[in-house]
């Protein structure tokens, strides 16, 4: 008998793979949007974050303290906050004013719109907080699975920390003012004010590190860390990168001169003796030596002008190397040698321009420490000559003091910096 027709068992099986296709694509575009729309919620935070970073380091760059410093604040992060854009770059970040700006005196306290901080807390106010929502971000996929319109927020906080700065030497510059000296100086030789120190900008300031480590002059050799280590470890300062820790919460104590001491104090002329070098003790850029011979005015080598002798900027794009002993009116012991131009320009580094932490150096005369008051930054003018001989520094400003050629303006001292404050994100 001739079969006709299909088989029976086939009869109930059409159409079955379209509807397994159409339901896979349902579940396909499903994750494609989950996938798309995070995706795009993901990128719209990262942008917000960028935004948010912008506008509390600008707002917490204004936290001087002042009466108007939360307005200067508030305005600085809006402005520069909006100059930042969402959604792929598309849209502009919009920052509401006396909203998405706020102050606090602690990182982790209440945080207050400027309209709502007491007057006489804005000198407390030291932290910034930029709180950045974008509203109504729309999925592209997602909505046919029943989502609506979606909210990023993104935070940010900053404070004003000490910059990281130059390395400390070890050597303690004398406060100029009271008990040390019966009063301060009133006048400094270009005019100006001396500071609160008792220092003036562009001055020399002079020492004999004598045997026995008697006060000798404005500054005197020191130890971090009294009693241990001595002139070994005083050496060690002056050929290495200094005392870069600056979280010295102790007194530091007076140490005697040893010639070892003036052997690295001139490694960073590029003069070297011993087992010394370029490698192992960087000089910088220049060695050149500002003494009273090469430098008639004695004041301000490090910008100023004297007859037509180069001052220490120039001589450091120079790379001058020391310029001899008769040159400089010097008499170094033990005819260092020097290094060459073509050395200084490639094993160069910072190295005379240097923090210097100021003491009160009428308390040695009753203890073998005193506690430092504040960094200094000054500039090495001359290498040292034989033990009892004066050798000059140039005092540069305080190292806190904004436009000090010892700042580097960087990123906070991870080692306790005490450069000028400049802005961080603290969360």
């Amino acid at each position: 008998m001739k079969r006709t027709g299909k088989l029976p068992g086939r009869r109930y099986q059409e159409g079955a793979v379209a509807i397994i296709v159409g339901l896979c694509i349902v579940v396909l575009v499903g994750f494609l949007g989950l996938v798309a729309d995070l995706g795009r919620l993901f990128i719209t935070k990262t942008e917000l974050s960028n935004a948010a970073d912008a506008c509390a380091l600008a707002a917490a760059a204004e936290l001087k303290g002042d009466a108007e410093s939360l307005n200067r604040a508030e305005s600085a992060g809006i402005t520069v906050g909006q100059r930042n854009s969402v959604n792929f770059q598309d849209d502009a970040v919009s920052i509401l004013v006396n909203s998405d700006v706020t102050f606090s005196d602690t990182l982790t306290g209440t945080y207050f719109t400027k309209n709502a901080v007491a007057t006489a807390s804005i000198p407390n106010m030291k932290y910034a907080k930029c709180t950045l929502p974008q509203t109504g971000i729309m999925p592209w996929f997602m909505q046919v699975m029943g989502a609506g319109a979606q909210t990023v927020t993104a935070h940010a906080v900053a404070a004003l920390s000490p910059s990281q700065t130059n390395c400390a030497i070890p050597v303690g510059l004398c406060s100029q003012t009271p008990p040390y000296l019966p009063s301060t100086p009133t006048t400094c030789p270009d005019g100006s004010t001396p500071d609160s120190h008792g220092f003036c900008i562009g001055k020399w300031y002079g020492s004999r590190f004598t045997a026995g480590g008697g006060f000798t002059g404005s500054f005197n050799l020191i130890d971090y860390s009294p009693p241990t280590g001595g002139a070994s470890e005083l050496s060690a300062l002056l050929t290495g990168s200094g005392q870069c820790d600056l979280t010295v919460s102790n007194p530091v104590g007076q140490t005697g001169m040893q010639q070892s001491i003036a052997k690295a104090w001139n490694t960073r002329f590029g003069l070297y003796q011993g087992s010394d070098n370029v490698s192992n003790a960087p000089p910088d850029f220049t060695g050149f030596a500002y003494t009273a011979t090469s430098w008639v005015s004695q004041f301000n080598a490090y910008n100023g002008t004297s007859g037509t002798t180069s001052n220490f900027l120039a001589s450091r794009v120079a790379n001058t190397i020391y310029q001899g002993d008769v040159a400089a009116g010097l008499d170094l012991t033990g005819n260092p040698s020097s290094a060459t131009s073509a050395q200084l320009a490639a094993n160069g580094a910072d190295r005379r321009l240097a923090l210097m932490p100021i003491v009160s150096c009428d308390g040695w005369a009753g203890s073998q420490t005193v506690p430092i008051q504040k960094f200094a930054c000054v500039l090495m003018l001359q290498p040292m000559e034989a033990p009892g001989e004066e050798t000059f520094i140039e005092y540069r400003g305080q190292a806190d003091v904004p436009g000090n050629p010892c700042a580097t303006l960087g990123l906070p001292g991870a080692g306790g910096g005490v450069g000028p404050k400049v802005p961080a994100l603290a969360r």
